[in-house]
């Protein structure tokens, strides 16, 4: 079988495939539907499908869509997984849940975002508590996202950071944009003000499945950083930590850290896999982020700041909106048959090796 065609156009086209893979693949599938609507009307959902004995003591979650436009990725590999037939043949005692769009919204909408304009993997955080600062991203806030997305207004934003740059390096700007911010709504990788609908419903979803797991594996697909195709297996627990050491025997030496500084992520606040210990303090968690490169840092950046803009002050459904839509589409999503096949390959050995690690 061809794994390209496990990819899909657009969500809706990515649902039905998945709905259908799940169904005839014998899952149990649930459906929560999203609040708000697509793009030409349709019904945005968060789908599940659990396969295995509902008992089983191990589990693999599959997560698709944490970051909305990302979910043509994480999509495509739990279609590619669910038509080879590998639902059939799980280990003993270990069963696989798989989260389709848990961002129905910026799946449907080509939005990285939510439909509060959040950053889902920044929005783990307790909000009873102090908010987490991140003075590098207010000094360049207005640079980041400017009122104007014009070209001079674009080269002007350029020119601020790009002297940043020149001064304290490209990955200091990666972690002042990239790291989490929660002081300007209207921006990129905002946190939020509180616990959004997708992450309500994740938790809801762990709660039902997962409350009797004892050993629990996560894989959260995501794309934008890193080479063409190549997929980073990022593993958030610290380095040396009981986490940490699993994943690396389950996955191997190539795994890599933010904290460390040997992944091509900032070192963020606020994301799921961070959280999910806390949420399911009754297991043993061991959770991996698989990072599928697409185009060149600077090019998806800016693809993000135009969307932000264009939700903040534009159109999306004008000539420049569509454009833009286009613009992000292509920072997150390589729609071509050999980086389709470099997800579905990767993905595959990952699945292979998380419930090896369950089983054993």
């Amino acid at each position: 079988m061809n794994s390209a065609d496990s990819f899909s156009a657009d969500y809706p086209e990515a649902r039905a495939k998945f709905l259908q893979a799940a169904t005839e693949a014998g899952g149990a599938l649930e459906a929560m539907i999203h609040p708000e609507r697509g793009p030409t009307g349709g019904e945005l959902a968060t789908d599940t499908a659990w396969f295995g004995p509902r008992d089983a003591p191990a589990v693999l979650v599959m997560i698709s869509g944490t970051h909305g436009v990302e979910g043509f990725c994480g999509s495509g590999a739990q279609i590619d997984w669910l038509r080879r037939g590998g639902a059939a043949g799980l280990p003993a005692g270990v069963a696989v849940l798989m989260i389709h769009a848990v961002n129905p919204y910026g799946f449907a909408w080509l939005r990285r975002v939510t439909h509060e304009n959040v950053d889902l993997n920044r929005n783990w955080i307790d909000f009873a508590a102090p908010l987490p600062a991140n003075p590098g991203y207010a000094d360049l806030a207005d640079a980041i996202c400017p009122a104007e997305w014009t070209p001079r207004a674009q080269a002007a934003s350029f020119q601020v950071l790009g002297g940043f740059i020149a001064k304290n390096g490209m990955m200091a700007m990666q972690q002042a944009i990239s790291g989490g911010q929660y002081s300007h709504p209207k921006g990129v990788f905002f946190g939020g003000a509180g616990p959004t609908w997708s992450r309500r419903t994740q938790t809801a979803i762990f709660d039902h499945y997962l409350n009797g797991a004892a050993r629990i594996g996560i894989i959260d697909y995501h794309t934008g950083l890193g080479p063409w195709g190549y997929g980073e297996q990022i593993i958030t627990d610290l380095v040396g930590s009981p986490g940490y050491d699993r994943a690396r025997r389950w996955y191997g030496a190539v795994v890599t850290s933010p904290s460390s500084g040997t992944s091509t992520s900032a070192d963020i606040v606020g994301d799921g896999l961070a959280a999910a210990p806390v949420i399911l303090a009754h297991a043993e968690v061991t959770g991996m982020a698989l990072e599928v490169g697409t185009q060149e840092t600077m090019t998806v950046l800016n693809a993000l700041r135009a969307d932000a803009w264009l939700h903040a002050y534009g159109d999306p459904m004008s000539e420049q909106g569509r454009a833009i839509k286009t613009q992000i589409r292509d920072a997150f999503y390589g729609d071509a048959d050999d980086w389709k096949g470099m997800v579905a390959g990767q993905s595959l050995l990952a699945v292979k090796q998380a419930l090896a690690g369950l089983a054993g």
